[in-house]
């Protein structure tokens, strides 16, 4: 992984969109304790304009752009979507500020306005900023790729914190997608959602997604391979969220210095150099 930055050696200016949230505070929380990088404004909902977060004072959503050099945005898709067609908008000579994006959920709207906005600015769009998680979807892919649809199920397990408000999680459809790639098929036409009732008999080379809401987990992602006479898994478990902001940090960092484009972890991590 490379920490190239483009700012002359003067420290990187960071933003971060969904501020007052538990990875807002924990992504001001990881910058604090770095030299090379410093909170240079923040948001959250326009109603919170105004409010100290730290020794700043929250900017409207619509202000925080212009003074960032890379924005680290965990808050809707819906307000993300917003934010990149900002960002687009807004973009200088440089291609800045970029963009670092944790958000889930994505509808096809909104996917249309990031894809339009990346081609004005850098961003890294990732369900899961989690080193393991994205050495995870590669070990999913290979194995996919050898454990073929005639002998194998694959599902895919989830479960997080009460609060969390889509599913299947950005990571399980992360891994579902890394599984499908493995199969070489299209992950919308195997996708195989909940089960309720007489739902027959589990169709052939499906990957099924399961999902559990619960107290505050973290993140637990299980991808199950399930034979008739055996069973390999494939797991994850995030114990505390300040690896998901480091990770944030990390690709900020790194997508300082690239071009317009669209990216995820799997660059960062230099896994696609």
């Amino acid at each position: 992984m490379s920490d190239r930055s483009s700012n002359g050696g003067a420290p990187l200016r960071v933003g971060i969109a969904g501020a007052l949230g538990r990875m807002g505070r924990a992504v001001a929380a990881g910058l604090a304790a770095r030299g090379d990088m410093v909170l240079a404004a923040a948001c959250d909902r326009p109603e919170s304009a105004g409010e100290a977060f730290g020794a700043l004072t929250l900017a409207a959503p619509g202000d925080l752009l212009a003074s960032c050099d890379v924005v680290i945005d965990f808050t809707s898709s819906a307000a993300s979507a917003a934010l990149a067609i900002a960002a687009g908008a807004a973009a200088s000579a440089a291609h800045r500020p970029a963009l670092v994006i944790g958000s889930t959920g994505w509808t096809e709207p909104e996917e249309q306005a990031l894809q339009a906005a990346a081609k004005q600015v850098a961003i890294v769009r990732s369900g899961n900023f989690s080193l393991g998680v994205n050495v995870l979807a590669g070990l999913v892919q290979e194995t996919a790729r050898r454990l073929t649809a005639d002998g194998w199920d694959i599902e895919i397990l989830e479960a997080h914190h009460r609060r969390k408000v889509d599913a299947p999680s950005g990571t399980a459809l992360m891994l579902g997608e890394a599984a499908a790639r493995g199969r070489q098929v299209a992950l919308s036409h195997v996708r195989l959602g909940g089960r309720d009732g007489i739902t027959g008999p589990r169709p052939n080379g499906a990957i099924g997604f399961s999902a559990v809401r619960g107290g505050g987990l973290v993140g637990e992602h299980q991808v199950m391979f399930a034979a008739d006479d055996e069973v390999l898994t494939l797991s994850h478990s995030a114990r505390d969220r300040s690896l998901f902001a480091r990770g944030a940090i990390a690709a900020a960092l790194w997508v300082a210095s690239r071009p317009p484009g669209l990216y995820d972890m799997m660059d960062v991590l230099g896994f696609r150099d």
